[in-house]
């Protein structure tokens, strides 16, 4: 069953959605959720107008309007917030697809601040967050992160904490600890799983935004419905289009 519809947000940055929509070559129809006015007539876009875009996005998605959601450039808290109250959850899982300039790719997570600050949270992310990689075709194991190697342990107490916790995350999952080599662990795993969201977040920031790594978005792993995140700062948002579009056709095709 093909994907009819896909929503995207556009809050900044008006120029860079539009641009997004034209290039991403899907088959579904782009629709751009707005504030009234906010596109500016781009021509042949089909728009959704709304003093909440946010909400109508939402809402739309878990209405069945559209099959999957793109975030855009609206604003993180409020679009977030709205989607865990409509999907019912407390926190969001979001596993970011990230291409090196060497054509591999992988999923890092946590990539929110909030997130994976506990040995349960990163258990479950790091679960969920394979079988998206099984999704997506991408080969290699999980790898575990820490603040530092084995033989660093005394070091300081948050060293020590993040060695403890990836430790005890393997162990429950059966996955790698890498230690501290991301390197290593790039090279062979299909997810990524950092200490914490805030070396996640610096993570995806350094390689995505910094370095010559394209990111492809982050789905939100522990809802029903297809909701891909993506940073205001991201070049475009073609590559995110393109991935919703594909996780929507798998939903629908299961």
């Amino acid at each position: 069953m093909p994907v009819r519809c896909i929503g995207i947000g556009v809050s900044s940055g008006r120029e860079k959605v539009i641009q997004s929509v034209l290039q991403a070559g899907v088959g579904a129809e782009v629709i751009v959720y707005c504030e009234p006015g906010g596109l500016g007539g781009a021509p042949s876009i089909p728009v959704r107008e709304d003093p909440r875009p946010g909400e109508a996005l939402v809402k739309d998605l878990y209405g069945g309007s559209i099959d999957a959601a793109v975030r855009g450039t609206l604003p993180s808290g409020t679009t977030l917030r709205v989607l865990k109250q409509a999907a019912g959850v407390t926190h969001l899982e979001r596993a970011a697809l990230i291409e090196l300039d060497t054509g591999r790719k992988f999923l890092l997570a946590p990539v929110g601040i909030d997130e994976g600050w506990t040995v349960a949270g990163k258990v479950a992310m790091a679960r969920r967050a394979k079988e998206l990689a099984t999704t997506l075709g991408l080969e290699g194991e999980v790898g575990i992160l820490s603040g530092g190697r084995l033989n660093d342990a005394g070091r300081h107490p948050r060293v020590d904490e993040t060695l403890a916790q990836a430790e005890l995350v393997a162990r429950l999952t059966g996955f790698h600890h890498y230690e501290i080599l991301i390197e290593e662990a790039a090279k062979e795993c299909s997810v990524i799983i950092a200490p914490d969201g805030i070396s996640g977040n610096l993570i995806f920031r350094t390689l995505a935004l910094l370095g010559n790594a394209r990111g492809h978005g982050a789905p939100v792993m522990n809802i029903d419905r297809v909701f891909i995140d993506t940073s205001r700062a991201s070049p475009d948002y073609a590559n995110a289009l393109r991935l919703a579009e594909m996780l929507a056709g798998k939903r629908k095709n299961r």
